[in-house]
């Protein structure tokens, strides 16, 4: 367990690495728990009030769908894959993104975690942020995989995309989040001090 300085000649001492215990305390677990449902629930309801909108057109078809539709191409040019809305069109098979398949849910999931959960707000944002793209990176992969795996063998498509992926995207992300909780990625955990 870590000493803290007690007085100002002992402080001299101190390594910058060292830091006063933080003053976050964790919300009770039921408090957590609700908060985390709420935060949860409230981002579903805005992004299905946002069916049909410039929001969703703006992350399925631009950000989703032509960001897959161009890691396609990079990858096999002659598929001539290309976007088109929400659809990755292809000579012999292409996939259709539809609201649920942009992996918003596991990013809410992740967000309402970081809510949750007590961090210094600046590891928190971090958190966010990195988690975001971390969140947005795994689901091109899937929607890669699933474009090939429908093209190759639809029985594929279908394990893949009803239970593997889905499985994979949250264990990966709960993964990701428990890490820089406990400060394994970023910045250092203030929330116990370190020996």
């Amino acid at each position: 367990m870590a000493q803290w300085p007690t007085s100002g000649a002992e402080s001299c001492l101190s390594t910058q690495s060292e830091s006063p215990p933080s003053s976050l305390k964790p919300f009770p677990p039921l408090i957590s728990g609700v908060l985390f449902l709420i935060v949860f629930a409230l981002l579903h309801v805005f992004w299905q009030n946002s069916r049909g909108t410039a929001v969703e057109r703006l992350l399925i078809d631009t950000v989703t769908v032509k960001t897959a539709a161009n890691l396609v191409v990079l990858l096999t040019p002659e598929v001539h894959a290309t976007a088109d809305g929400s659809r990755i069109r292809a000579p012999g098979g292409g996939l259709n993104i539809l609201n649920g398949c942009e992996g918003i849910d596991v990013l809410f999931l992740l967000v309402a975690a970081f809510v949750a959960f007590p961090l210094p707000w600046r590891n928190r944002l971090l958190g966010l942020m990195a988690g975001a793209v971390f969140v947005f990176c795994l689901n091109q992969v899937r929607i890669v995989a699933l474009f090939y795996a429908f093209r190759a063998d639809k029985a594929l498509f279908d394990l893949l995309h009803g239970t593997v992926a889905p499985v994979i995207l949250i264990t990966l992300t709960s993964l990701f989040f428990l890490a820089w909780t406990r400060g394994g990625i970023g910045q250092r955990s203030t929330l116990m001090p370190h020996a």
